[in-house]
């Protein structure tokens, strides 16, 4: 790999506005989270946002069980006919949208992410790197990585889990990642915990801003902790939405703290140094 060239020439110009859906879903109705998700857009759309993510798996709910009865009917394919709904709505409104669903190709079903434009067109899909142990019977993964460019900064994706493996971040931060969106689900207790810790850790890890979009309520055996919110490059949360209700969280991203960050924090640019190294190890045996 080349070194990235941490000069603020890479940076953005530009500010970006990002939308998080913190939202609920109806577990196996994929028609009324469409409407639902429909109505999200919208709403980001008539707020001038650039780019809106929902959470993880929200087209199905957090239901594992569910796909597996029936995995034409709980899972998408590209361009398929149920969202186009949602493919009308991100070109009416001129907006990004990330939609959150198990999706099908050939015998492999996926947790993935479905990339919309801002021309209404399915652009890419993200799978999920890391599954937690309750997906690995059902789903499969790749080591295919996602950057998403748009008006000049480059948005790494990530699903929920992938975000407790730091590398997964810094690597995507290595090849120029300004913003690290993660569509999640965390459910109250040790998910809070884990998502309060994870982002922004990722966020000062790399110096990039970091979002994390959650669920809200009940799904499946999940009782969700909400809180989706977003992180500046030094760790610290801009924006944190509440526990129970569903809200759209909108947040405008100033790319000059970026440049800000990487001038006082070298963890990014010294970790390509540590990729031209080999570690060796020795063990001390105590009494």
């Amino acid at each position: 790999m080349d070194d990235m060239n941490l000069t603020p020439a890479v940076f953005p110009t530009e500010k970006l506005k990002i939308a998080l859906a913190q939202c609920s879903s109806i577990d196996g109705n994929i028609e009324e989270n469409v409407n639902r998700a429909y109505e999200m857009i919208e709403e980001a759309g008539k707020e001038h946002a650039d780019i809106i993510m929902f959470p993880e798996k929200y087209l199905t709910g957090y239901v594992p069980e569910i796909v597996e009865s029936n995995l034409t009917e709980y899972t998408l394919s590209i361009n398929d006919a149920r969202i186009a709904k949602l493919r009308q709505a991100c070109q009416k409104y001129g907006i990004w949208s990330i939609i959150g669903t198990p999706v099908r190709r050939g015998e492999d079903v996926f947790t993935s992410s479905i990339i919309i434009d801002s021309n209404g067109h399915e652009v890419g899909v993200y799978d999920k790197s890391h599954l937690f142990q309750t997906e690995k019977e059902i789903f499969s993964t790749n080591n295919e990585q996602v950057i998403i460019k748009l008006k000049g900064w480059n948005i790494g994706m990530a699903i929920c889990y992938d975000a407790g493996f730091p590398e997964h971040s810094r690597l995507l931060a290595q090849n120029g990642c300004h913003l690290y969106m993660g569509s999640s689900l965390f459910s109250k207790g040790m998910g809070y915990k884990e998502s309060r810790v994870w982002f922004p850790a990722r966020a000062l890890d790399n110096t990039i801003f970091t979002a994390m979009c959650n669920h809200v309520g009940t799904t499946g055996i999940w009782d969700t902790c909400g809180h989706s919110g977003v992180w500046n490059p030094l760790g610290d949360n801009i924006i944190d939405a509440s526990q129970d209700n569903v809200e759209l969280l909108i947040a405008e991203l100033d790319p000059d703290l970026l440049n800000q960050a990487r001038n006082g924090e070298r963890m990014l640019a010294d970790s390509f140094d540590i990729n031209k190294e080999h570690y060796s190890f020795k063990t001390i045996v105590g009494n």
